[in-house]
């Protein structure tokens, strides 16, 4: 490479190359390259010993003629940690700097530009940045609602905001047939929903994505192939780039979602598919979630309607209210309840059924269910109420739930201008009267609950209701609410008579309100039971005064 003399320069500048952290050139004068370093080599793969410098890098050629060129007192110590040349090589930029060795070769050092370093990564910094705030605001919005086209919504919104100028999600067909639910977005943000009869195959990507393949590059899609009705009506211009993504769901597509761009945009590139990517997933997540919880709430929708207690109404001359508080504000059942069985004709008996299941919340709640289904199934043995008590306590014996259960049977009917009732308590709180002057009367009954033993036994009463007189049939969740002052006392039979010393006279659904309203007073925030209470009335036969006798009362029979 060089004579004897400079041997020892060579044997140096072999040693450094693998050493030297920025690419350096040897060039003779002539402009060859004699020698490159390990990063020089990398740089410029494709140059050798022996090139022209100006084949390799053209700027730097031009700097390396002129300083050669140089008059000798503009030499190496004129040059020295001075910038001789900038420009650049392949995508980067680099600043020249030249040492002249002894032997009159030039030695230049490429010092990449560290203000375009950093003018790029702080670029870079902030379209991650960007890209980040776009996901976490895509968690947010597309978690925010559990409705399923409310999230389809938000998913073409924000696609169209943030990465095309238009958004399409196709969602999954319905049924056998092929149409299939669109929804649009454009620039505006305005969404478009239709039902479209296509093909899916039809469109290169389109019926892979809806059934949860890896989406086709975008480069592979031809845009001019992309069918009128997968554009939005208010897209301008023609499409110039397209990409289909699937959106995953939990074992299922939740749809596919498609980008489109103009024409006079940048095409879709490999970053931007990436970036998609991370969208899409949200958005299949999101989805899904709301299709899992809508497919539940509609199994709970039906599940619940055996399940809650039914409305009570008047029948035959008798007025009949019931109210119902779960122990939970979230929770709609529990293990309170009551049934309502209405008789067919005013002769015969209406039955009122109120229980208690031990326990809370939805497994007691499945319980209450298998007892109303089994005293449905008993009804036409009502007259008996022992009988009926007996085969319900056979069939929560035989069953491998360890729960139990108390009662109260009410059979109504009305004769004679009376209301006449049957009472039957299987270890169940008994009802209580409320007399037309005010006097408040337990009803003599009384029986071992259901579930629990062998073998039950029951004490039944009967009475009849003057008009203005109620029977409440009530849960122990009313009396043992605790709160008052100090939060722990009972509200207790005492204050429940007391409550209903003043209900004389009044219609089945006050009495069971003003109940209520106290029981939720006397616990105000405090955790409570189940509370479930029936008021059987007999109304007012009679047109009462409202003031001094002139205008029409409230009461009329």
């Amino acid at each position: 490479m060089h004579d004897g003399a400079h041997i020892g320069v060579e044997i140096d500048l072999d040693a450094l190359w693998a050493a030297v952290p920025c690419p350096t050139l040897v060039v003779d004068r002539a402009g060859a390259v004699h020698a490159l370093s390990t990063s020089a080599q990398s740089l410029l793969p494709g140059t050798t010993p022996g090139d022209e410098i100006a084949a390799a890098i053209d700027w730097l050629a031009d700097a390396h003629h002129r300083l050669v060129q140089a008059p000798p007192a503009s030499g190496a110590a004129a040059v020295k940690d001075q910038r001789l040349a900038s420009g650049s090589v392949g995508s980067r930029k680099f600043d020249a700097y030249a040492a002249v060795l002894p032997s009159g070769e030039v030695a230049w050092s490429l010092v990449e530009d560290t203000g375009q370093l950093l003018r790029e990564a702080q670029e870079a910094l902030a379209r991650e940045q960007e890209r980040t705030a776009i996901l976490l605001e895509a968690s947010s919005v597309l978690t925010a609602s559990l409705n399923v086209d409310r999230c389809r919504e938000a998913t073409v919104q924000l696609a169209a905001r943030h990465l095309a100028d238009a958004a399409v999600l196709v969602a999954p067909s319905a049924g056998r047939g092929r149409r299939l639910p669109v929804f649009y977005s454009g620039a505006a943000g305005a969404v478009e929903q239709c039902s479209v009869d296509a093909d899916p195959a039809a469109v290169a990507g389109l019926s892979e994505a809806l059934h949860g393949f890896p989406p086709v590059s975008s480069s592979w899609i031809d845009a001019a192939t992309v069918p009128e009705w997968l554009v939005p009506q208010e897209f301008s211009g023609a499409v110039g780039s397209v990409m289909i993504l699937s959106l995953p769901g939990h074992g299922v597509s939740a749809g596919a979602l498609v980008l489109l761009r103009r024409a006079d945009r940048p095409v879709y590139n490999a970053e931007d598919e990436v970036f998609a990517g991370m969208f899409a997933a949200r958005a299949g997540a999101a989805l899904s979630a709301a299709r899992l919880y809508a497919e539940q709430a509609a199994i709970t929708r039906t599940l619940m309607r055996d399940l809650l207690p039914p409305p009570l109404h008047g029948l035959h001359g008798i007025e009949f209210a019931g109210g119902y508080r779960a122990s939970k504000d979230y929770e709609v059942v529990g293990g309170d309840f009551y049934d309502f069985h209405p008789a067919a004709t005013p002769e015969d008996e209406t039955l009122v059924v109120l229980g208690d299941v031990c326990g809370k919340g939805l497994e007691a709640a499945v319980m209450t269910g298998k007892i109303r289904n089994t005293l449905q199934a008993l009804t036409p043995l009502a007259q008996d109420h022992e009988g009926v008590l007996t085969l319900l306590n056979r069939a929560m014996l035989s069953s491998d739930h360890t729960r139990f259960a108390t009662l109260v049977l009410a059979s109504v009917a009305y004769r004679d201008g009376e209301v006449v009732l049957r009472l039957t308590s299987a270890g169940h709180p008994p009802p209580l009267i409320v007399r037309d002057n005010g006097q408040v009367e337990e009803a003599d009954t009384k029986g071992t609950l259901v579930g629990a033993l062998p073998r039950i036994t029951v004490q039944s009463f009967e009475t009849s209701l003057a008009p203005g007189e109620t029977c409440v049939l009530y849960t122990d969740g009313i009396t043992e609410a605790r709160g008052g002052p100090l939060g722990g006392d009972f509200f207790g039979e005492q204050r429940l008579a007391a409550a209903l010393t003043g209900c004389a006279g009044m219609p089945a659904e006050a009495v069971v309100e003003r109940v209520l309203m106290l029981t939720t007073q006397w616990v105000g925030k405090r955790v409570h039971d189940d509370i479930a209470v029936v008021a059987i009335t007999a109304p007012q036969r009679t047109h009462l005064s409202a003031v001094d006798g002139h205008t029409r009362g409230r009461y009329v029979a």
